[in-house]
C-alpha cells in the first residue's frame, strides 16, 4: 500500500486512538458515522478556472474573478468536468453534492443568452447526478458578460440592463427548481453579484433600493417556484476588484433581506474583513435565521479563494457548528479556485480538509466542556481544550477514510498522478 500504511496497521492504531478518546468521553465510531453523512457541495468552477461553457457572440472579461496559474489539464467541456469531478468523488470521503454556475450550461454549440437559459441546458448534469446519486446546487452568474462590464447588474440605473438580469435570476430559479424536483433533493440556489463602485459613490441609496426591488421581482415572479425544491440564498461581500469602496449587496443588506424574505443568508469565509471571525457570527445570526449557507474558502489578505486547508479558521467554523447543534441547519459548499496546481488535487485537499475539520469538531467532549464552564471550572476547561490538541486524530481520520472506501492519509496522491498522466496530460 502506498505510503507504507497497511489496513492492519491503521486498524491497530485506530484501536489505540479509540481508547484515548473514550478516556476523554468521546465515541469515535459515532463521530465517524456523523462526519461521513454530512453533505459537502463541490464547486464546479475549480475544474475549469471559472471559464464556463457558454457560446458567446461577443468577447467579455472575467468581471473581476481571476484564477491564477496555467497547470495543464483544465476541463474544456461538461464531459471532461464531470469526469474530473467523478474522480474527486471517488477519492474524497463522505457525502457530497456538486455546485453549478449558470455559465456551465451546455447548449449544443448554440449561443443562448443568460436570460434564456432553461432546464434542458443542464440535462447532462442532472443525468450525471442521478447516476451518481448526489444532489446539485445552483448559482446565477452575474459576471463575465457584456451587460456586467460596468460592474452593475441588478442595481444598474438602466432599466433595460436591470430587466435582463432579473430575467436571468428568474430563469436560474426555475432551473434550480427543476433540478431539485428531478433529483428529489432540494437545490440550494445562491444569488451573488459583483455590483459596486471602485471609488466613493455620490449615491449609495438608490443602488441598494434598486437591488432590493430587483431581487423582489425575481422572488415574486409568476408562476411561483416551489420553495421545497429551490432554496434561495443571498451572499454579501465586503469588497471586490472594481468595488473596493462600495458594495451594493453588503453583509448588512443581505442579512436584513434574507430575514424579511424568508430565504437563506450565505456567509463566504473570504467576504469579510481579515480581522473578522466568521465562526463568531454563527451563534448570533442563527438566533434569527433558520438556515445559513456557508461558502468554505481561504482568504489570504483578501478574498483570494485559496485552496482550503485545515487551518484555525476552518477548525473554529466547524467547532461552532457542532457545538451549536446546527449541522442540519447549515448548507456547506466549497468555494476556491487555483490553476497553479493539479486541479484534482486541489479539490481533494479542500474537500478532505473540510471533512477533517468536521470530524475534529465531532471528537470534542462537548457536554463535558460546557459543564466545566457552567460550573466555573474554567482552568479545567482550558486544560481539556489543550489536551484535545494532542489527541490521536490521525488514526481516526484514517479509519473514516477506510470506512468510506477511499484511500487514507496521502495514499490518494498516486491515484491523482495516474489520472494526470492518463487523462489530464492529453488535453491540449
Amino acid at each position: 500500500m502506498p505510503y507504507g500504511r497497511s489496513r492492519d496497521l491503521i486498524e491497530r492504531q485506530y484501536a489505540l486512538a479509540k481508547k484515548v478518546y473514550v478516556g476523554l468521553g468521546v465515541n469515535t465510531d459515532e463521530a465517524i458515522a456523523e462526519a461521513l453523512k454530512v453533505p459537502l457541495s463541490l464547486h464546479c468552477w475549480q475544474g475549469d478556472d471559472i471559464t464556463g461553457f457558454e457560446v458567446r457572440t461577443e468577447p467579455t472579461d472575467s468581471g473581476g474573478l481571476v484564477a491564477t496559474g496555467n497547470f495543464p489539464g483544465r476541463a474544456r467541456n461538461g464531459e471532461e468536468l464531470r469526469q474530473d469531478l467523478g474522480r474527486v468523488l471517488d477519492l474524497a470521503p463522505g457525502a457530497h453534492r456538486v455546485n453549478l454556475h449558470a455559465m456551465y450550461a451546455e447548449t449544443d454549440g448554440r449561443a443562448v443568452d443568460r436570460d434564456a437559459l432553461r432546464p434542458e441546458h443542464f440535462a447532462a448534469w442532472v443525468a450525471w447526478a442521478k447516476k451518481r446519486q448526489i444532489g446539485l446546487d445552483f448559482n446565477s452568474t452575474f459576471f463575465a458578460h457584456p451587460l456586467a462590464a460596468e460592474g452593475l447588474t441588478l442595481s444598474h440605473p438602466n432599466p433595460a440592463v436591470r430587466l435582463f438580469w432579473i430575467r436571468h435570476g428568474i430563469a436560474c430559479r426555475r432551473i434550480a427548481e427543476h433540478i431539485g424536483r428531478t433529483l428529489r433533493r432540494p437545490c440550494v440556489m445562491n444569488h451573488w453579484l459583483p455590483d459596486g463602485k471602485k471609488d466613493s459613490p455620490a449615491d449609495r441609496w438608490q443602488p441598494r433600493a434598486r437591488l432590493r426591488q430587483a431581487l423582489d421581482a425575481i422572488l415574486d415572479a409568476r408562476p411561483p417556484v416551489a420553495r421545497r425544491w429551490c432554496l434561495d440564498a443571498v451572499e454579501g461581500k465586503l469588497f471586490g476588484i472594481g468595488s473596493e469602496d462600495f458594495v451594493v449587496g453588503s453583509h448588512e443588506f443581505y442579512n436584513c433581506y434574507a430575514l424579511t424574505r424568508g430565504i437563506i443568508l450565505c456567509l463566504d469565509m473570504g467576504h469579510f474583513h481579515p480581522t473578522e471571525t466568521v465562526h463568531d457570527k454563527l451563534s448570533a445570526l442563527m438566533q434569527f435565521h433558520k438556515r445559513l449557507l456557508l461558502h468554505i474558502s481561504r482568504p489570504i489578505r483578501w478574498d483570494s479563494d485559496h485552496v482550503v486547508i485545515l487551518n484555525d479558521d476552518l477548525r473554529l467554523l466547524f467547532q461552532e457548528i457542532v457545538r451549536g447543534g446546527v449541522l442540519k441547519r447549515v448548507a456547506l459548499a466549497l468555494d476556491f479556485f487555483d490553476a497553479s496546481i493539479n486541479r484534482i488535487a486541489a479539490y481533494i485537499i479542500g474537500a478532505r480538509a473540510a471533512r477533517q475539520a468536521l470530524l475534529l469538531a465531532l471528537l470534542e467532549p462537548r457536554d463535558r466542556l460546557k459543564a466545566l464552564e457552567q460550573t466555573g471550572r474554567n482552568a479545567e476547561k482550558l486544560a481539556l481544550i489543550e489536551e484535545l490538541k494532542t489527541a490521536p486524530f490521525g488514526p481516526v481520520w484514517d479509519m473514516l477514510c477506510l470506512r468510506a472506501g477511499v484511500p487514507p492519509e496521502g495514499a490518494w496522491i498516486p491515484a491523482v498522478h495516474e489520472y494526470e498522466r492518463t487523462v489530464l496530460s492529453k488535453r491540449h
